[in-house]
């Protein structure tokens, strides 16, 4: 598979053609479908707040989240670090940005947008269908009750499994391991989507045949290639 190239906080950043993983596998109906949150479900990206932080300076910006507020720095509260000891430990090693270090959970739900266009319409048909679904996300629990109740799609979750509950983050095999312990359904009999490859990548060492989210109308047409007729 030609997996997407994402940036450290698993955004994708161009959109090469991808490839359903495990289809040639596919022997069994899908009865469930998981997906990823952020960028798939939900349109989080630091840098719809960072813009205005750096007024627009892209440079800047993307220099920040490189070497400052990194996506590796973000995945640790994702996995359960407090929030307020990943501010202050990146505040004494960058006293002079404590500003826009601060501003990164201080003001976390502008880098929220929206809706990913699509995603909350194929969730709904799938459902009506009788796929059960799920949702595994790298998330902090201290951010998630930001949004919690902002969309309602989430309620069309059977389970919703974030990070920041338990301690781990994808893409350890024993995040996917725990979420499917409580999934009442063989994994042979779901499919798994998230934005970034790495973690596409990942499911399907497991056994989970995986889709690499680019916009709703590919996933759509992806899912029917698993013999969901929605």
């Amino acid at each position: 598979m030609e997996g997407s190239r994402v940036d450290g906080f698993g955004v994708a950043v161009c959109g090469e053609d991808l490839e359903p993983v495990g289809l040639a596998r596919m022997t069994h109906a899908i009865d469930g479908v998981i997906f990823d949150l952020g960028g798939v479900v939900v349109d989080w990206n630091p840098r719809h707040l960072y813009r205005k932080v750096f007024d627009g300076d892209e440079g800047a910006m993307e220099h920040f989240l490189a070497e400052v507020c990194t996506g590796a720095w973000n995945e640790q509260q994702d996995a359960g670090r407090s929030l307020a000891e990943a501010t202050a430990e990146r505040v004494a090693a960058f006293p002079e940005l404590e500003t826009e270090i601060r501003a990164f959970y201080g003001r976390w739900i502008e880098m929220v947008a929206g809706r990913v266009a699509g995603t909350a319409e194929i969730m709904r048909r799938l459902q009506a269908r009788g796929v059960k679904l799920y949702a595994l996300s790298n998330w902090s629990a201290e951010t998630f009750p930001l949004v919690e109740h902002r969309f309602e799609e989430f309620r069309l979750f059977e389970h919703m499994f974030l990070s920041g509950h338990y301690g781990m983050a994808k893409p350890e095999a024993r995040f996917y391991e725990a979420a499917l312990a409580k999934i009442p359904l063989a994994r042979e009999r779901l499919v798994f989507i998230d934005d970034n490859a790495v973690n596409v990548a990942a499911a399907a060492q497991i056994g989970l045949r995986s889709l690499a989210f680019t916009d709703a109308a590919r996933l759509s047409a992806d899912l029917r290639t698993f013999g969901l007729d929605f």
